[in-house]
């Protein structure tokens, strides 16, 4: 049986666990460190109660694999994260989300410190895995888990692309009026307002989109698509999306347990591919058994090029505050 550890147990870590359990190939583990709230005697133990009623979950949904969660003890020796031993895939959500009145640096100086120490968790317990890294800001993150680990790029890639477009063809659909399973399209480039939804490549069963959508509208559906993490937090006031997230990072756990071969959009280290060198950046990837297996060049037409190169740009300055 293969075996996919998450490490955060928060509503993005645990509702991907959901879903990758539900599909009954791959045991689950979660890893969170407890919480002791104000006035509390005990602290809150999310990764242990999570598991267990994901597992007692299964007796409905028909699901067997085994679920376990592990609290771990953030200034202990990481005796904890034994139980991610062999792990086939690491998912990592763990960190900070943005909060008022905390600066860009601010945030990446926080998540920087907890995925390093994360990295090096992995790098000792979980040597041979895949890590996927959903933690944001997520260019920055991928770059520092890659960094911290020492492993290959084919073995540390980012979840961001697969969400964006998820997103992006939700919007396709909505507009056109036809089912979003019918819309092929991708979102390339780094995980923030400079992200590049392809529309020139964009399709409705096989029919362009742009020949379906007038140009304004297909605007507002790329500027949408770009804000759409905020529309979403600007709705729950008090938290962030997490049903596709999740969905979005399940789908590339399985791609790469079952070694489906799907070409996802996933930040990962370029080596020359669209001009670029050793930059974190979404591109096409093919995802199966061991990771990355391939990253596809697709065509872009001139104003894409120019905005790829433009999101390109604000990678670079992102890893400027963990370099």
């Amino acid at each position: 049986m293969s075996k996919v550890s998450f490490i955060g147990a928060g509503n993005v870590g645990a509702t991907c666990a959901q879903y990758v359990a539900e599909k009954d190939v791959a045991d689950v583990v979660l890893v969170d460190i407890p919480i002791k709230l104000e006035g509390d005697d005990e602290p809150m133990r999310i990764a242990d109660g999570k598991a267990l009623d994901l597992a007692c979950a299964g007796s409905v949904r028909g699901f067997n694999v085994n679920v376990t969660g592990v609290s771990a003890d953030p200034d202990g020796d990481g005796h904890e994260y034994e139980a991610i031993a062999d792990s086939d895939v690491v998912v990592v959500t763990a960190g900070v989300p943005r909060k008022p009145g905390m600066s860009r640096d601010d945030l990446v100086a926080i998540n920087q410190k907890i995925i390093a120490g994360i990295a090096g968790r992995i790098k000792t317990h979980a040597p041979g895995s895949v890590v996927i890294t959903v933690t944001n800001p997520l260019d920055a993150m991928v770059y520092v888990m890659q960094r911290e680990t020492g492993f290959p790029r084919e073995r540390c890639i980012g979840q961001a692309g697969v969400l964006d477009t998820a997103r992006f063809r939700a919007f396709l659909a909505w507009e056109i009026g036809c089912a979003r399973t019918q819309i092929q399209a991708m979102v390339l480039g780094g995980h923030g307002d400079q992200m590049v939804p392809l529309t020139s490549t964009a399709t409705a069963s096989g029919v362009l989109v742009k020949d379906l959508i007038e140009k304004s509208k297909l605007d507002a559906i790329v500027e949408r698509t770009r804000k759409g993490g905020g529309e979403i937090v600007a709705l729950l006031r008090r938290g962030s999306a997490f049903y596709a997230p999740a969905a979005a990072t399940a789908e590339m756990v399985e791609s790469i347990l079952l070694d489906q071969n799907k070409i996802l959009p996933s930040c990962v280290q370029l080596c020359g591919e669209y001009g670029l060198d050793g930059l974190p950046f979404g591109a096409p990837c093919k995802l199966g058994r061991g990771g990355l297996k391939e990253i596809l060049e697709v065509p872009l037409s001139a104003d894409e090029k120019a905005l790829l190169a433009k999101s390109a740009d604000a990678v670079r300055d992102s890893l400027a505050a963990v370099m």
